[in-house]
């Protein structure tokens, strides 16, 4: 095992350990605390750890690649997920967070008392996640992988093993303070390489100030060589899919039960607001970067590498090779590498570009850590979220709701190794790349929940059928036009990373369709719904607003 190998396995192992220790340290002792934490974490400390769940292996991972190898076009990624959590953070978390519940099932069943619709809800969480965690341990796979030096099928194996164990130990109050230490390790794993990139190509260390330059220079390699100017939009994919894929993304966020779930940790409805604000201050310190990423690392390929004789390539690419992540053709037989020679996966540009860049052991050794620290972060907030859909949703509240703690904390970690072992059987052969598989889980939640989400919040007339016909066609479309598109059968140029735009307006007029044609709610439930617009010390009764006890009416 080379020099490097050793480097990346020791900076992973001391990262490994700390997660675990916290993980044991803030052991989940009861259901409030292996659910949300016991309702306990100060926003500032949440909005790290929403940064920490929500920077996935996609973001860490796949999306520099993206934008990488589309250009303009891989920007739908970046505006996509960050406008979702401004959905979010305004329209959905404060009230969510009133109505006190523990899960998105559990808010879906109570809000409209149909246990129904808690099981329809608990099974598309619970296929949500087990799509999106699909990623992360394909992600997993890719790391431990090039460090190895094996298939990053084996490294897939390896990651299962560590992922079930740590998730399973801590419940969402030790994931909660590991997800605030994982991010604080990605991110300064992200920003040291494009610092010294910076250093190195423009002499500035300030990248975000830089890299316009280097893109004007990327247009004219790509015009020199005859290539799609790597700024032109739409050059790889069509208007119609740019915005489809954007929506989709940003419905999505608002809707993924794993990132809902956080907001559930803090103590009031103006923590789930000022949690909001502070992470999409943190997740803006990496999308900000991931252009930057793309930028740099695709300017040293195309100045340094291509044009090379091939059999006189640079040590790095042998290693990414034998992952089966990086293809080294000779198209025109003249033994030189050209761009189009070069097959790289989305999924292997921000794990290399240190070695492209030659950037030192430990520098490399620090974005696999970071890399690890992403895949592991999200990958916890996604089992607490299968093991709560399961434990909680099913098990507890439908059929058996007599279970003691104990017995619910038991069933919880059962569902957590369970599903682990699923996710990392089918994540040994991934049926896209990284960022393709977390774009499907991104529609399967915004077809089945955001308009049911959005018009349980701010529409009391919305009743149970509704809801229930609302998430079953918005479900069923959405993953119908993922497996079309799949096979080829599109429409307007979308692709199944755009399906939301179909599942959901599909299930909003459904939904209110359905609604306005059976009776309404009971009253009770119109006077929750009303209650949830204000804030906690107001309550919505008999038709008038009333301050809490201690100030009168």
């Amino acid at each position: 095992m080379d020099a490097q190998s050793l480097t990346s396995i020791g900076l992973i192992l001391l990262t490994f350990a700390l997660y675990i220790g916290i993980s044991i340290y803030h052991r989940a002792k009861a259901t409030s605390d292996f659910y949300v934490a016991s309702r306990g974490v100060p926003p500032f400390w949440n909005g790290m750890a929403i940064g920490g769940d929500w920077m996935s292996a996609a973001s860490f991972i796949g999306m520099a690649g993206t934008v990488m190898l589309l250009g303009y076009d891989g920007l739908a990624y970046i505006m996509g997920w960050t406008g979702g959590y401004l959905l979010l953070t305004f329209l959905l978390a404060p009230q969510l967070r009133k109505y006190g519940r523990y899960t998105v099932p559990e808010f879906i069943g109570d809000r409209f008392d149909s246990n129904t619709a808690r099981l329809i809800a608990a099974i598309a969480t619970i296929i949500i996640s087990f799509t999106y965690i699909i990623g992360q341990l394909s992600g997993s796979g890719v790391v431990i992988g090039r460090i190895l030096n094996i298939d990053s099928m084996y490294g897939t194996m390896i990651g299962v093993v560590i992922i079930a164990i740590y998730a399973t130990l801590g419940g969402m109050k030790g994931v909660t303070w590991t997800q605030v230490a994982q991010y604080m390790i990605l991110i300064v794993a992200y920003i040291i390489p494009i610092v010294f990139m910076s250093l190195q190509i423009t002499g500035n260390p300030f990248p975000w100030l830089t890299y316009g330059n280097v893109v004007s220079e990327l247009g004219a390699i790509d015009a020199e060589l005859g290539l799609s100017e790597y700024f032109a939009p739409f050059a790889e994919s069509q208007k119609a899919q740019f915005i489809a894929l954007m929506f989709t993304l940003m419905v999505g966020t608002a809707s993924l039960p794993h990132v809902i779930v956080r907001f559930y940790t803090v103590t009031t409805m103006k923590a789930a607001r000022w949690s909001g604000a502070w992470a999409i201050l943190f997740i803006a310190l990496l999308y900000l970067s991931a252009p930057v990423y793309a930028a740099f690392s695709r300017f040293i390929l195309m100045t340094q590498v291509v044009g090379q004789p091939i059999d006189d390539l640079p040590a790095w690419t042998q290693p990414w090779v034998d992952t089966g992540r990086l293809e080294i053709l000779d198209t025109t037989g003249d033994g030189v590498l050209h761009w189009e020679d070069l097959v790289i996966s989305n999924d292997i540009v921000v794990m290399a570009t240190p070695e492209i860049a030659n950037l030192g052991l430990f520098v490399t050794g620090l974005v696999a850590a970071g890399a690890m620290a992403a895949a592991l972060s999200t990958a916890g907030g996604l089992l607490i979220t299968i093991s709560s859909s399961f434990a909680h949703d099913i098990y507890y509240r439908l059929l058996k709701p007599e279970a003691s703690d104990q017995k619910r904390l038991r069933a919880g970690r059962i569902a957590i190794v369970s599903a682990t072992v699923v996710a990392g059987i089918v994540a040994l052969d991934p049926p896209g790349v990284i960022t393709q598989i977390v774009a499907w889980a991104f529609g399967i939640a915004g077809g089945t929940f955001f308009p049911v989400l959005f018009l349980g919040v701010w529409w009391k007339r919305m009743n149970a059928k509704g809801a229930i016909a609302g998430m079953l066609s918005g479900l069923g479309v959405t993953l119908g036009y993922i497996f079309l598109a799949l096979n080829d059968i599109t429409f307007f140029g979308i692709i199944d990373t755009g399906a939301g735009l179909f599942g959901v307006p599909v299930n909003l007029i459904v939904t209110i369709v359905v609604s306005l044609l059976t009776a309404p709610p009971a009253q009770r439930l119109q006077d929750e719904v009303m209650d949830l617009r204000y804030p906690e010390q107001m309550t919505y009764k008999d038709g008038e607003v009333w301050m809490d006890e201690s100030s009168g009416k």
